[in-house]
């Protein structure tokens, strides 16, 4: 592993918004993934190209880069053939390095991931009957403490790149063979238009959702985070609509408007539960942050409506937040705030240490009724994934269950019995 330095984080909540540049190549050529069409023209200009050229190339291989996947410039084939190793000697479009490919029973796949500078993450693909949905990461690791959730027991190392976040679309795209096919230039693409006007949406498309709900917390890598999901809604670019997108915070107040205004999808609270002393003990970031401000934030989210309501997840924890009391409760704040919500109930997924228990399935249906009986939608989701710890709270990175000498001295083993 390369010798970056962890992020400096200041007690228990708040992690120094540390910026992240692009790990520079070995071989000088800059990678191109993750980078707006601006930017990409602006790298041709300086790479030599007049201005006027430089924005038409751009144009080019952002299309191709985003839009049909494609990481060979020779197989760019709209750009002149002379142009194609001029572009090749001094850029590169990069994917996410793959340690690991984890395929869980129920259909769930997960990857584990290497940055360039070796540190690793992870990514969920969650088939349904109706959806696919893409659980991608923000951050190596996290620095929230949530209590029962194992990725919240790792050290937080630095933010993701926009690179390495819109990367894991473009990787499980290239993973589930949904990249456009037909026609090599732009002109001849068969485009449909989607609600948002975006360009090509098939029917058939196994990835239809985005959640930011991976490994970090979104909020604390703002600009990366919006940069990159900018790439994953532009029309010309991954072209998936926002309202197919959701972003979890577990309550990063000042910067929830912010994302409602300057990216504008879907937002989720990790909410877990409605008293101060528990959420306090769970998600500590509450001691900063509390009940009462962060569901004022959320009546104040902009594009919040009946239409596009904010999810709230509530892990359901034995005998600490599952009570009948607990339930009515959660409703009397719902109401109070007038919010446009539905509640998403999460079967607790135990791990190696966890101090909590899951709620029975009896008390986490009666908890469900009492929210349903007073309007709100209060489904009790699937738990997915539980036999490769691709489920909820479970994501930590191999590195982080086993140490690298441990993962040598298995291979030793192994070797020395076939030997």
């Amino acid at each position: 592993m390369a010798d970056t330095a962890f992020m400096s984080i200041p007690g228990m909540i708040d992690p120094v918004p540390t910026p992240r540049e692009v790990t520079p190549r070995e071989d000088g050529r800059v990678d191109l993934l993750g980078l707006p069409r601006k930017a990409i023209a602006a790298l041709f200009e300086a790479a030599g190209l007049d201005a006027k050229a430089a924005k038409l190339r751009a144009k080019q291989v952002y299309h191709w880069l985003y839009h049909r996947g494609v990481t060979d410039f020779e197989a760019m084939t709209d750009i002149a053939k002379t142009m194609r190793p001029w572009l090749a000697e001094r850029f590169v479009v990069g994917r996410p390095e793959v340690v690991l490919a984890q395929h869980s029973s129920d259909g769930t796949r997960k990857w584990l991931l290497r940055t360039a500078d070796g540190h690793e993450f992870e990514m969920v693909f969650i088939p349904d009957a109706d959806r696919g949905t893409l659980c991608v990461s923000s951050q190596v690791g996290c620095t929230l403490n949530c209590r029962f959730c194992h990725t919240g027991t790792m050290r937080l190392v630095r933010n993701l790149t926009p690179g390495e976040i819109v990367g894991q679309v473009m990787l499980a795209r290239d993973e589930l063979g949904e990249w456009p096919r037909g026609g090599g230039t732009m002109a001849g693409l068969d485009e449909v238009e989607d609600e948002d006007g975006g360009g090509y949406s098939p029917d058939g498309r196994l990835l239809t959702n985005i959640v930011m709900m991976g490994m970090g917390e979104p909020l604390y890598n703002f600009d990366h985070v919006r940069d990159a999901l900018k790439i994953v809604m532009d029309g010309d670019g991954l072209a998936l609509s926002k309202r197919r997108i959701t972003l979890s915070t577990s309550g990063v107040v000042p910067m929830m408007a912010k994302c409602g205004e300057e990216i504008g999808v879907n937002l989720a609270v990790s909410l877990h539960a409605v008293s101060k002393e528990v959420r306090d003990e769970i998600v500590p970031i509450n001691r900063k942050y509390g009940l009462e401000e962060l569901l004022q934030a959320c009546a104040d989210y902009p594009g919040a409506s009946n239409a596009r309501r904010i999810t709230f997840e509530y892990v359901m924890l034995k005998d600490k937040n599952d009570s009948d009391e607990d339930a009515r409760e959660l409703v009397r704040l719902i109401k109070k705030y007038k919010l446009p919500a539905k509640v998403n109930l999460i079967p607790f997924n135990p791990w190696p240490g966890a101090i909590y228990e899951c709620s029975t399935p009896e008390r986490i249906r009666r908890f469900s009724e009492i929210v349903f009986e007073a309007g709100i939608s209060a489904p009790v989701r699937t738990p997915r994934g539980r036999d490769i710890d691709a489920a909820c709270g479970q994501l930590k990175t191999a590195a982080q269950k086993m140490s690298r000498a441990e993962l040598d001295r298995l291979a030793e083993e192994k070797q020395a019995a076939l030997g």
